[in-house]
């Protein structure tokens, strides 16, 4: 067994000896968070390495477990209606949810779980919030090593803002990436952010010229390069550098992610 306290608190839960208003275990062993009047499940997308293939993590994702709920875009739920406590809420849930369902199969130093930080809560989120979830995965005894946090891209103005939300989840000893939209924006984040990896949202249109710009330096400063597109001038550019560049792929379940 490899995470004692995880498994101890999953069978409390499943006896009913740790009630829970929020979390429940669904037949297939599958932990669903609820909030919003829905039950929330997890799904998770593979990470490979470019060229080689070999998988080094997952990225978390929240789904809807019930069929009405499944598609269904929770995150809108922030863009109006939802306060900054409820924001909190939500993104402090899939999170939680994610590294339950992650390493409740997870060998120990396997894998990395890639998990997103809404960028509402960059400005809702008190002085320390790392320590909150540090304490939720320390209850629960996950490794916060294996544990990297991606921050949302944000405007020049605010990257005192992404900094000091780094800095704090970094002391409380989270690995830290950071999304750009399109890999022009890469080298200016990396002048400014401390950051283990980047997340190139868009490679539409990027040249061999401009993604080689980019990659060189991402190389130089030891940082990963994280995209969802596998493009010609995408290998060309990583040849060229050097640079470790790591390809998601789409999701797998819960129940798959191992299986496959």
């Amino acid at each position: 067994m490899s995470y004692p306290a995880l498994h101890a608190y999953l069978a409390r839960l499943a006896t009913g000896e740790t009630p829970s208003s929020s979390l429940r275990i669904g037949g297939d062993g599958e932990v669903h968070g609820h909030i919003f009047n829905c039950w929330l499940g997890s799904a998770f997308h593979p990470i490979r390495e470019l060229g080689s293939g070999l998988v080094t993590g997952f990225a978390g994702r929240v789904r809807g477990v019930a069929d009405e709920d499944r598609g269904l875009p929770v995150w809108s739920y922030l863009d109006g209606a939802a306060s900054d406590d409820e924001s909190i809420a939500l993104d402090r849930l899939c999170r939680t949810l994610h590294a339950i369902n992650f390493f409740r199969n997870e060998e120990p130093d396997k894998h990395t779980l890639h998990l997103n930080v809404h960028d509402r809560l960059l400005s809702a989120v008190s002085s320390n919030h790392g320590m909150a979830f540090r304490r939720i995965l320390d209850s629960l005894g996950l490794p916060l090593k294996q544990v990297m946090l991606q921050l949302p891209a944000v405007n020049a103005r605010q990257n005192w803002m992404l900094n000091y939300v780094a800095d704090n989840y970094r002391r409380n000893g989270f690995r830290i990436s950071v999304k750009v939209a399109t890999a022009s924006q890469l080298p200016t984040v990396l002048g400014h952010a401390h950051v283990e990896a980047v997340r190139i949202a868009s490679l539409q249109g990027a040249t061999v010229a401009e993604l080689t710009h980019a990659l060189a330096q991402a190389a130089a400063q030891e940082v990963k390069v994280l995209v969802k597109e596998d493009t010609q001038a995408l290998r060309e550019a990583a040849t060229r550098t050097g640079a470790l560049v790591l390809l998601q792929e789409s999701a797998r379940s819960a129940q798959q992610r191992l299986a496959a």
